[in-house]
């Protein structure tokens, strides 16, 4: 995702750093006073004078995992082997970074009368988890349905806690399906690729259904043309891609 600056940027500080998935972390800051933003938005993170940078630069663009009503503000990333992503990761309790103030449209649809289907590749499961935390917190009637791609479940970020959040949110039902047949291991869902099959065996109660896309732009890409060849309209469709996380 690549967005202009913003305006307002806040100086926050770093509270936690967790592993979330392999090769996967979690980053929770200090949310600014009267910091507002809609779950599935976005917002830009600039580091302080880092120890060192690349020409890719030192501010990136991170959906907010959490959700508004929870304390602290936090983005999750793959971690790969850039000058931003290597300071990230070594940042310690206390650090200070830039963020902007939020943007972005991959939002909750309104009508609760039509199903929410959110097809997820790996680390674009970021705004989902706050589209889905908020609505299990705000009691929205909005019937959701979760199909989460992975390789294996140890690719899988914040796995364990959406399992889970369907105890507190019977509207919400969760699907992982795990690509890597060999590697995953037995498990709940299902096991291969994602297919035209794998999504109508899990939709056919869906009403209206409004389509959800998000991972990297090749899953992206993939998942809309499947909509596409199934008859689904562009109209039903919103997509997010993760490029060069």
């Amino acid at each position: 995702m690549n967005t202009p600056a913003s305006s307002r940027q806040h100086q926050v500080t770093l509270r936690q750093r967790m592993e979330i998935a392999e090769r996967t972390m979690a980053f929770q800051f200090e949310k600014p006073s009267g910091f507002t933003f809609r779950p599935g938005q976005y917002l830009d993170v600039t580091l302080i004078n880092p120890a060192e940078t690349d020409v890719e630069g030192n501010i990136r663009t991170f959906s907010i995992a959490s959700a508004p009503h929870e304390e602290t503000l936090m983005v999750a990333t793959r971690l790969r082997d850039t000058a931003f992503k290597r300071t990230l990761a070594a940042l310690s309790p206390g650090a200070e970074v830039l963020i902007d103030s939020p943007g972005g449209s991959f939002t909750l649809h309104n009508n609760a009368a039509r199903t929410a289907v959110f097809i997820v590749g790996g680390i674009g499961v970021t705004p989902v988890r706050s589209m889905l935390v908020a609505a299990a917190h705000e009691h929205l009637p909005h019937r959701v349905l979760m199909l989460y791609l992975n390789r294996r479940p140890q690719d899988a970020a914040f796995l364990d806690e959406l399992t889970g959040l369907q105890a507190s949110n019977p509207n919400f039902r969760l699907v992982p399906v795990m690509t890597a047949v060999a590697e995953a291991g037995p498990g709940p869902g299902e096991h291969g690729p994602f297919t035209a099959e794998v999504l109508r065996t899990h939709t056919t109660d869906a009403v209206s259904p409004v389509y959800y896309v998000v991972g990297p732009p090749g899953m992206v890409n993939g998942v809309h043309g499947l909509l596409n060849g199934i008859g689904v309209d562009d109209d039903d469709i919103r997509l997010e891609d993760f490029g060069g996380y």
